[in-house]
């Protein structure tokens, strides 16, 4: 899982992710410092357009690209839910494939942050976030074991790197589930949150069209957690999904000590709200904190070049 919104180098590790049913990795504190991470395409980094970013290459992309999880099939790659309907509160196998341009399951990926893929479901409200890892079939079929605590719509969002491929990606579906629907409104905003006794505040704001630094800090019984444990090789993982269309990031940290403070360097890529979710692994147990940040539509001013000015 170094919160679309661009984060390079975004939790390390959003999604954070950064929950119900999180796919937790052993790691402890005795770990060596994971190395900060540039964002890959798959744990998207956006650039100012909301275009998709190579692995490592600083944002700089075609702006025809759409943020990740907007589409369910992109460069040739398409991904296949075996059952969208699903009933609220039963426990279910997920199962899904994705599928090459030849319409076949792709079954080799390259492992990113410790997984071959990422797998978040998070609801149209986005009131809840699940942060899985499923388990890859020789045929090409992914599963996880998961249960969606509401009835509504929700998204599905496969965040990967195919074998060979130069970039990753990530894909988003709509999962039905059944159940006596209650709609709710959007989380408030605010700084400060409290999740398993744990207090986590954020600083740093967004606007449109700039890089801007995020900084998550994270306090127990009233003291500074300076033991953080790796989590997916980075010491959190931030996953931001934008309010109304669910267009998604997964970034990671540009930290590499064990808290209280993880930074992120992050540009939204337009005006709006959206939720944050902090994963971050502490006493062996993985945690979330999800923050609601809305920004202005107004895009970063241009600066000109010395020199340019007409008189």
């Amino acid at each position: 899982m170094n919160t679309a919104l661009r984060i390079t180098a975004f939790t390390a590790g959003l999604a954070a992710a950064f929950g119900l049913a999180l796919g937790v990795g052993h790691a402890t504190g005795s770990d060596p410092a994971p190395e900060p991470t540039a964002a890959h395409a798959g744990h998207n980094a956006t650039s100012p357009a909301g275009e998709h970013a190579g692995h490592g290459d600083g944002g700089s992309v075609a702006a025809e690209h759409l943020p990740g999880g907007l589409q369910i099939s992109e460069r040739g790659y398409t991904l296949s839910v075996d059952n969208p309907f699903v009933t609220a509160g039963s426990p279910t196998d997920l199962r899904f494939r994705i599928l090459g341009a030849d319409g076949k399951p792709v079954t080799a990926y390259q492992q990113q942050h410790e997984k071959e893929l990422h797998l978040i479901v998070a609801p149209r409200d986005l009131s809840t976030f699940q942060h899985l890892h499923p388990t890859l079939a020789a045929d090409g079929t992914w599963s996880a074991p998961t249960a969606v605590p509401a009835a509504g719509e929700y998204r599905v969002f496969a965040d990967f790197t195919p074998a060979g491929a130069s970039e990753g990606l990530t894909l988003g579906a709509d999962l039905h589930a059944a159940g006596d629907l209650r709609p709710a409104p959007l989380p408030e905003t605010g700084r400060t949150v409290s999740v398993d006794g744990y207090t986590v505040t954020l600083g740093g704001d967004l606007t449109p069209g700039r890089s801007n630094h995020l900084t998550l800090n994270v306090n127990k019984d009233g003291s500074p957690v300076t033991d953080l444990q790796p989590y997916l090789g980075a010491y959190g993982h931030l996953v931001a999904l934008r309010a109304g269309d669910l267009a998604y990031l997964h970034v990671h940290p540009d930290t590499t000590t064990p808290g209280p403070e993880i930074g992120f360097t992050t540009t939204a890529p337009s005006g709006g709200s959206y939720r944050l979710f902090l994963d971050f692994q502490h006493q062996d147990t993985v945690h979330t904190a999800a923050f609601t940040v809305t920004t202005d539509g107004s895009p970063a001013p241009t600066e000109e070049p010395a020199g340019d000015h007409q008189h």
